[in-house]
């Protein structure tokens, strides 16, 4: 054997990288002819046996380049020498560089370094390593339509192009090219790919061995490029340096079929010994590929399993599992050479050395082998190689590649199970095998991925869930930030560390995941293109904008970095773009929905229509589900005379005929519709077997259910009555009187009579008129088209029988009547009823009709006529006017014979057997065609006009054949011809089948195509009574009830399945018609069969049947699923079988009461329950939906189970639903089986007088357990907030208070004397500081340093209990001590003498939170064109009430005084009563603040209230004595009726206000107040009838346009959106002139409604109905909607202010507010463009100036100095501008 050394003394004297110069190349090309390729001996050559492999290769891919491109080869002298960082690990860099130069310096030193070195590197393969001339093993993994993708060791991936598979297919590509240039078709491409379809050449999972023929790095459209390796599997390339000799048994060659035989396949080897051939035997294929299915130019990667005698055949076998079975065989021992190891080849070698990243070994002692961390197994597997091999030792492994660029010959081998054995590898789970993909789908986010090994400087590997199979992170991966370096110790990424990651890719040769742990990449919404589903909503930016010819022709859209879309022009936007580029900017956002996906292109469509993109419609994106009726929007690709095709979602299209388009007539499409248009489709017709669609613009809803049954029910003959609606200029519409369907009756069907007859009797119909007894001639159901005629000689025929409908009425010889229908040169056709047609020829006509043109015949003339011929096959009719002959008489007869009685003869019976019609006997085989397709059968032909059906249970054996179990017959296409056998004669009439024997007339075979029948064997017929109970069947759901499903077990047999017996997967009963439809397979066990009833019950669960579940079979904590049968606002009572139903009450319905509502669920749904408990005595079940009890749920259990009385203790805080209220308490449900009781003296901490009517059945409340009875089965509860709260605090009150001690509160009143405090959390403790207390200076102007509602701190200074008088001191003396750490928080006590004023405290913000959430019953948000467009301000509260949306009273701490819900009378009037007086933002209330101070210091004090304010009705009424028109007075008189829940008195209140305020100027703000408060009051106590009264009558003393806004707001604030949309829309018609009305209106839908479209509709509604003046601010204002609603489109909005400001250059107003809104949206680059244009603009140099410094200001605050100083420069050429015009 020759020696495995090439190394030679030479070579290490000329290093490779001096080896660059092009010319030595190219004289090296020529130098390899001349020498001795293999093993040169001593000094015949100055380079080393490598230099001459790598020029070799490298001159071999020039030349192929320059042979292919016709371009020059690269020079290599301008190569990168780019040092990568590598994939993948290694032991140190820059090594092999280091031994290179240690063998510069001679013999003698490198015999010395050999004997130093301790061993081979042990590296995996790697993008750096990977170089021209490697030879690799790789497995496909994808086949595109022109390149291959194989998936290589370590994570790195390479592709075959389609010149580089084998030759026979390089030859069929250029065969094509020729043929395409010949032609001089330039889309060739298109039709020519399905002729070389890459999946016949290589399969899926196949392994081959694949040449490296270029690595290079692709240039993307980032900043890094892609790595790209080029591959080759041509067997000329992949088996290179192979030689006859090298061919030895067990051995690897790759091989390409050359030709196919009978028993086997030749194949070449690529070899230049041409004389050598493979050869294949079709039992060597294995599962590869089926042996009928091989072409030529296929590849395969096969073992060499024996040698002809000559050595020129060599046998070869591809099967897998005798190429992977290498335990004994099928491994290289010897061999005569270096090059016969090569990938993919099984070796023994010897271990020679183990380390931590792999193992390195020898075969045959001289070659060495390393294994890598991942590819010795020491990844997969977690445990120590050591523990595993041990030096010394032999094992076997498989060569993955050869490393060409090492001066050592050396290989890299594989140790992995599935490598070795060629087989997939697979998760276990459940005792069943997963693919990878299964187990775990690329882009899934694992969110538990623990660190199981730590490779410093690589990555680590990580357990993600899937058993057997790990995952990888590239160091590269682990953060979004660069990390150093890792360790398995430290670090966050130490082993056992868990963090979530995302599936990147699977490696099928490295047998790993690889994951990402970037949280850039956890966050993208997709990975690849794959993951995006037609249909789906995206965001992106636009990329480029794709230009043509034509122009503009599209948008790219990055949806992410490596996902990008194109926007066909014609779906930039729902109208057509003159000029797209001015709205799609490089880097716009957009929101865009994928309209179809090309994944073998890598193509995404889109679509910016917003009319498609805001649809919330089902998505058509496939046939499959589609149904008549179904609506959906679709986009116009293509118009045509006959109609239109509507593009939808992938490749679902359907066609439009001209006659759907509109229920007027349409003549010519293309003047009604264009392409791009979207358009709202109906479905009429779909064929999901032949992808065909027929849709319709005609509104269904206009047609409703039973305007189809009695346009159904109308048949041809059929006399009807009717109105003229509508008349044309040849036709009338007639309304059909009852059904109110619309006919046409054409004028030429008035009467019999020439044309000007027709015509004047036309004249003389009116639109209006009753037309009666009229005649239908036909209808078309599908384009629900009636036609009418009014001809007595057709009425009469008709009524005779002479008016034929049909083929079956006609005879021979028989005299018919008709009407002209169309004349040609050749003859009439006739037309009948039912648009049965007929032809006279003109042979056949009268002799004195056959002279004049058109024979004398017009259109719609009356015609009779004998019958001539019937031609039933072909549905032909012929007729004659001449007398018929008696041999025409008889042979004419034998054609109407046919009609009764069918010839048995068969005319090309499929079978090719079978002669008559008897033939088909029971039993026979025979061959069948299949016609269609649909979900339940499969329609067939045995013959011409022989029909036949073969029903889905007569299809497969057993439950493994089916493929599909929900569409079982989806494998099956039309025209496949099977082979079947005969059952019997279908029998329509009840949908069986009958025996040979009860054949009809024309008989439907019934037929059965399963495997088990196709024998001679005799039939045995299913029949109900051969059904034996506890038996397993196939059965096929046939029908789909509200309580079962109807399956077939065979044609005859038919049995149900209830809903609760359909399946063990409780979450798929939800939706049967989804996960259980018509024609779908179930596995089912016969429970009940009753023959005499004809009753079969199934189940297809696999345990017990819930059918005959009875009391006693339960048991408490079973969890079984039930139906849903009735559903309350209490309970849902769930039926468990036929005879056990139970209700699930409130308290076991929920593990949070807060969240337990019945009305979620609807009849008939099927839930899962609990068995609670069962009283087998009382023959009651408690059953319970919790989640912590059906599901086990971990998640927390806010309100748990009580099961007993006993379980509850004193002081335990339990909640429940109110059971009853009684005169003595209220009964509560804890649970089931415990309710507790709470007194009447427990409900509350204060006295409520009607305290029923805060109660109610069902209501959830909050109690603490006071008393526990077990024996009485007796618990007491308290509902008190002072029992509840742990923190509650009595209020203070005044004998708390003392003097000394220091409070917090809030200013309620300020006078010239002093000011008045109320103490915070406090019942209504008042009191007054006086002015000398205020300040340590002397203080003249109080209202000058206070207000109203400001927070303070006091001192008490004196207390009087007896008058219940309290004085406060603020001056800063008082707090000295205690504050002398705290002065500077006192805000500018300074400057206001010492007085300490508390801005912002806790107290103040929760009482100004309190107020804004109460209801205004005297101004309700007023709906102001002002504010409508401003931001949110804090509203300004009139009169606070304290009354809630509901009706009921808001709780607020108890007061001494009397509290009216948000006023307070102990010093005077509130900061709201102060706060009315002031004039509104938009001059509402006119009094101004001055006379309403000086009004508040002449009231009458004579009543001697003191400072809690009025406490009676006495109080109030002397006030008012004093302030009779003060509606602030009114409202709290109204406000304290309502708070003893007297509604009736306050209703009473507000209409003496009415009657008492006095009318004027003056007092109109105070009268429309109580107007609004008593609207807000009827709105919450009221009925709809008692507001409309009211707001009828406010109208006639109001404004009436201020009163339906004010309405309109209370409507809002309320919740009730449908009343306050309805008064909206009345609005804008009466007050059409107003623009704040439409502004109110477009403000409602835009904020409130959320209907933004709606809104931009009122826009053009808006502009015709307001003067000129008003357009340009109304679009502006509705312009800012679009931006300031969160419902808005801030794009719409920029266009429409482009729009304005291009029409109004010079309006400086519109310049500020677009640039407000841009400033406020943050987008700096369209902000620096608006001002930059603004600036440019022809504007006076004082606005100029303004701008410039705005922008100055701007860029101050948002850009940086370099930003700044742009502007000044900016604004200085300005300057000289300015200066130079003006010289």
């Amino acid at each position: 054997m020759p020696s495995l050394k090439r190394k030679t003394e030479t070579e290490s004297e000329f290093p490779i990288k001096k080896q660059r110069p092009s010319q030595a190349l190219r004289s090296a090309v020529s130098i390899l002819k001349d020498e001795e390729p293999a093993f040169p001996r001593g000094g015949a050559s100055v380079l080393t046996p490598l230099e001459h492999k790598q020029i070799q290769i490298r001159a071999k891919q020039d030349v192929l380049f320059e042979q292919s491109t016709g371009k020059k080869a690269r020079n290599y002298d301008s190569e990168d020498e780019e040092n990568e960082d590598g994939e993948h690990f290694e032991e140190g860099p820059g090594k092999p560089k280091t031994k290179r130069k240690l063998t510069t310096s001679g013999k003698k030193n490198q015999a010395s370094n050999t004997t130093q070195e301790t061993g081979v590197k042990i590296e995996g393969l790697s993008y750096k390593r990977l170089v021209p001339g490697s030879i690799v093993l790789g497995q496909v993994v994808q086949t595109n339509s022109y390149d291959i993708a194989l998936t290589l060791p370590n994570n790195l991936t390479g592709y075959i192009p389609i010149t580089s598979i084998s030759d026979k297919v390089t030859e069929a590509v250029e065969a094509i090219a020729a043929a395409d240039d010949a032609s001089g078709d330039g889309d060739g491409d298109d039709h020519n790919t399905h002729e070389l379809d890459l999946k016949s050449m290589v399969a899926v999972g196949q392994y081959l061995r694949a040449y490296v023929s270029s690595t290079n790095n692709s240039t993307g459209s980032g900043a890094r490029g892609r790595k790209h390796v080029e591959l080759s599997i041509n067997p000329k390339q992949a088996n290179f340096g192979l030689k006859r000799n090298d061919l030895v048994i067990n051995s690897m060659v790759q091989a390409v079929v050359t030709s196919v035989e009978d028993h086997g396949v030749v194949m070449s080897l690529g070899l230049e010994d041409t004389t050598i051939r493979g050869f294949m035997s079709s039992k060597e294929i294995g599962n590869i590929r089926k042996y009928a299915d091989i072409r030529e130019g296929a590849v395969y990667l096969c073992l060499i399993t024996g040698l002809s005698s000559n050595g020129n055949i060599i046998k070869l076998s591809a099967n897998p599992e005798r190429i992977g079975n290498v335990k004994k065989s099928n491994f290289l021992v010897d061999a005569p050479n270096v090059d016969c190891f090569l990938p993919g080849t099984a070796v023994e070698f010897l271990v020679s050395e183990i380390t931590t990243l792999g193992l390195a070994g020898k075969v045959m002692g001289l070659l060495d082998v390393t294994a890598d961390v991942i590819h010795s197994g020491a990844a997969a597997s977690g445990k120590p190689l050591e523990k595993k091999y041990s030096v010394g030792t032999k094992i076997k492994g498989r060569i993955l590649c050869t490393f060409p660029a090492y001066e050592e010959k050396k290989l890299g081998i594989s140790l992995l199970d599935h490598v070795m054995d060629f087989t997939p590898l697979s998760s276990r789970s459940n005792d069943k095998d997963l693919s990878p993909f299964t187990a775990l789908p690329m882009s899934s986010v694992v969110d538990r991925a623990r660190v199981a090994r730590v490779v410093p400087g690589f990555g680590v590997f990580v357990d993600l869930g899937v058993k057997g199979i790990r995952g990888f992170v590239h160091i590269s991966h682990l953060s979004d930030k660069k990390v150093e370096t890792i360790s398995d110790t430290t670090g966050p990424y130490k082993v056992g560390t868990v963090h979530r990651a995302r599936i990147l890719n699977y490696n099928s040769v490295d047998g790993l995941f690889l994951a990402s742990l970037e949280q850039s990449i956890l966050e993208l919404p997709f990975l690849r293109l794959e993951d995006v589903k037609v249909g789906q909503i995206v965001k992106g930016k636009v990329s480029k904008l794709v230009v043509n010819a034509a122009g503009i022709g599209g948008v790219l859209v990055s949806v992410t970095e490596s996902i990008s879309g194109l926007v066909p022009e014609m779906h930039l936007a729902d109208i057509h773009l003159q000029h797209p580029e001015k709205k799609f900017r490089e880097g716009l956002s957009v929101t865009a929905r994928v309209l179809s996906i090309d994944l073998e292109r890598r193509l995404m469509r889109l679509t910016l229509k917003k009319s498609l993109v805001n649809s919330d419609v089902t998505i058509w994106s496939s046939y499959q589900g589609l149904a008549v009726g179904m609506q959906a929007p679709g986009t116009l690709v293509n118009i045509l005379p006959s109609g239109a095709v509507v593009q939808f979602y992938g490749n679902v299209r359907g066609f439009l005929p001209v006659s759907q388009m509109s229920e007027s007539y349409i003549k010519d499409p293309t003047q009604h519709f264009r392409i791009g248009q979207v358009v709202n489709v109906n479905i009429t017709s779909v064929d999901d077997a032949e992808n065909r669609m027929t849709v319709s613009c005609r509104d269904p809803i206009s047609f409703g259910v039973l305007q189809q049954k009695e346009l159904a029910a109308l048949k041809p003959g059929a006399k009807v009555d009717g109105t003229v609606s509508e008349k044309t200029a040849d036709e009338i519409i007639v309304e059909l009187n009852d059904s109110g369907l619309r006919a046409y009756l054409p004028f030429e069907h008035l009467v019999d009579g020439s044309a000007a007859k027709c015509l004047a009797v036309a004249k003389k119909v009116r639109v209006g008129q009753g037309l009666q007894n009229l005649m239908v001639m036909s209808k078309n159901e599908t384009k629900r088209i009636i036609r009418l005629t009014n001809k007595p000689s057709l009425i009469r025929a008709n009524q005779s029988g002479r008016l034929p409908a049909s083929f079956e009425e006609l005879v021979v010889g028989e005299e018919v009547f008709g009407f002209v229908k169309n004349i040609i040169a050749t003859g009439i056709f006739v037309q009948f009823a039912g648009d049965l047609t007929g032809f006279l020829p003109a042979k056949y006509l009268g002799d004195e009709d056959s002279g004049p043109p058109n024979f004398g015949m017009r259109k719609h003339q009356s015609i009779s006529a004998r019958v001539q011929s019937i031609h039933h096959s072909q549905n032909r009719l012929s007729l004659t006017q001449k007398p018929v002959s008696g041999n025409d008489a008889v042979k004419d007869s034998k054609s109407a014979a046919d009609l009764q009685l069918p010839d048995r003869a068969l005319s090309n019976p499929f079978d090719g057997v079978s002669v008559s019609l008897d033939d088909f006997s029971l039993g026979k085989l025979t061959k069948v065609k299949i016609v269609s397709v649909k979900e339940t059968q499969m329609n067939v032909q045995l013959a011409d006009g022989i029909q036949g059906r073969i029903d889905v249970s007569q299809v497969f054996d057993s439950w493994e054949d089916i493929k599909d179990r929900k569409h079982p017959l989806k494998s099956f296409n039309t025209k496949q011809i099977l082979s079947a056998r005969v059952l019997g004669v279908h029998d329509s009439r009840n949908h069986r089948f009958l025996p040979i024997t009860h054949s009809n007339k024309a008989p439907v075979f019934e037929l059965s195509v399963k495997p088990a029948d196709q024998t001679e064997a005799e039939l045995d017929i299913l029949t109900l009574e051969k059904v034996q109970q506890n038996s397993s069947w196939l059965v096929f759901v046939n029908n789909i009830a509200d309580d079962c499903l109807w399956v077939n077990l065979s044609p005859n047999v038919r049995g149900r399945i209830r809903i609760m017996d359909v399946s063990d997967d409780v979450s798929l009963l939800d939706d049967l018609t989804s996960n259980f439809p018509i024609g779908s397979a179930l596995r089912a066990r016969v429970l009940h069969v009753d023959p005499a009833n004809n009753r079969l019950d199934l189940s297809a669960r696999s345990g017990a049947s819930s059918a005959m579940m009875t009391l006693k079979d339960l048991s408490a904590g079973m969890v079984l699923p039930g139906r849903v049968t009735k559903v309350t606002e209490r309970y849902i009572m769930v039926q468990l079988s036929e005879q056990l139903s139970a209700p699930v009450h409130l308290v076991d319905m929920v593990d949070d009461y807060d969240t337990a509502n019945p009305t979620i669920y609807q009849k008939n749904q099927t839930v899962r329950v609990c068995v609670s408990d069962i009283d087998l005595p009382n023959k009651k079940i408690n059953l319970s939906t919790r989640p912590s009890k059906v599901l086990s749920s971990s998640l927390p259990v806010k309100d748990p189970e009580i099961t007993s009385v006993a379980q509850l203790k004193v002081n335990d805080v339990v909640r429940g639903f109110i059971k009853n209220v009684a005169d003595n308490g209220v009964f509560v449900t804890l649970s089931s089986n415990v309710t507790g009781y709470v007194r009447v003296t427990d409900l509350s901490d204060s006295f409520i007088k009607d305290w029923k009517s805060d109660f109610q059945v069902d209501q959830l409340i909050s109690g603490k357990v006071i008393t526990v009875d077990p024996l009485l089965h007796h618990i007491q509860l308290s509902l008190k907030q002072s029992v509840l709260s742990k923190d509650y605090r009595p209020p203070l009150t005044y004998a708390d208070v003392v003097v000394g001690q220091i409070l917090t509160g809030k200013i309620r009143k300020v006078e010239d004397f002093g000011v008045f405090i109320v103490v915070d959390n406090s019942a209504n403790v008042s009191g007054l500081c006086h002015r000398s207390a205020i300040a340590e200076e002397r203080v003249d102007n109080v209202q000058g340093l206070y207000e109203e509602g400001d927070a303070v701190k006091a001192k008490v200074l004196k207390v009087d209990l007896e008058k219940r008088r309290i004085s406060f001191g603020l001056k800063a003396s008082y707090f000295a001590v205690q504050d002398a750490d705290s002065h500077s928080d006192a805000g500018d006590s300074d400057n206001s003498g010492g007085i300490l004023v508390v801005e912002n405290s806790d107290d103040a913000s929760e009482e100004s939170e309190t107020r804004t959430t109460q209801t205004d019953l005297r101004h309700v948000g007023d709906m102001q064109y002002d504010n409508a467009l401003t931001e949110s301000r804090e509203p300004e509260v009139d009169v606070e009430m304290g009354i809630l949306n509901d009706g009921t009273r808001k709780k607020e701490q108890p007061t001494q005084g009397l509290d009216t819900g948000g006023f307070d009378w102990s010093g005077g009037m509130t900061d709201t009563n102060q706060k009315r007086f002031q004039s509104d933002t938009d001059g509402e209330l006119q009094p101004q603040k001055k006379k309403r101070r000086k009004a508040e210091l002449k009231i009458d004090k004579t009543g001697d209230l003191d400072a809690n304010g009025p406490q009676s009705v006495a109080d109030f009424e002397r006030l008012l004595l004093g302030q009779p028109n003060s509606s602030f007075l009114w409202l709290s008189y109204m406000a304290f009726e309502l708070e003893l829940s007297e509604v009736s008195k306050a209703r009473g209140i507000a209409e003496r206000a009415i009657r008492t305020i006095n009318q004027g100027q003056d007092t109109d703000s105070e009268l429309l107040n109580v107007w609004v408060a008593y609207l807000n009051l009827e709105n919450t106590y009221g009925t709809d009838e008692t507001v409309e009264e009211i707001f009828k009558r406010a109208c006639d003393y109001n404004d009436p346009e201020e009163m339906h806004s004010r309405l309109a707001s209370i409507y809002i604030q309320s919740g009730k959106n449908e009343k306050a949309e309805t008064l909206l829309q009345a609005m804008v018609k009466k007050f059409s002139q107003d623009p704040k009305v439409w502004l109110n209106h477009a403000t409602f839908l835009f904020d409130t409604v959320a209907a933004p479209q709606r809104a931009r509709d009122l826009l053009p509604r808006a502009l015709q109905s307001l003067p000129k003046h008003h357009h340009v601010d109304l679009t502006s204002k509705f312009a800012q909607l679009e931006f300031r609603s969160v419902n808005g489109d801030a794009e719409r909005g920029r266009t429409i202010f482009e729009g304005l400001l291009t029409t109004f250059p010079k309006r400086l107003d519109l310049w500020n507010v677009m640039l407000d809104l841009e400033i406020k949206a943050g987008d700096k680059d369209q902000v620096r463009r608006l001002f930059g244009r603004v600036t440019s603009s022809k504007i006076k140099a004082k606005k100029a100036k303004f701008f410039f410094k705005r922008w100055l200001e701007y860029e101050e605050k948002e850009g940086d100095a370099q930003s700044c100083e742009k502007v000044k420069a900016r604004a200085a050429e300005y300057v000289r501008q300015q200066d130079a015009d003006k010289s």
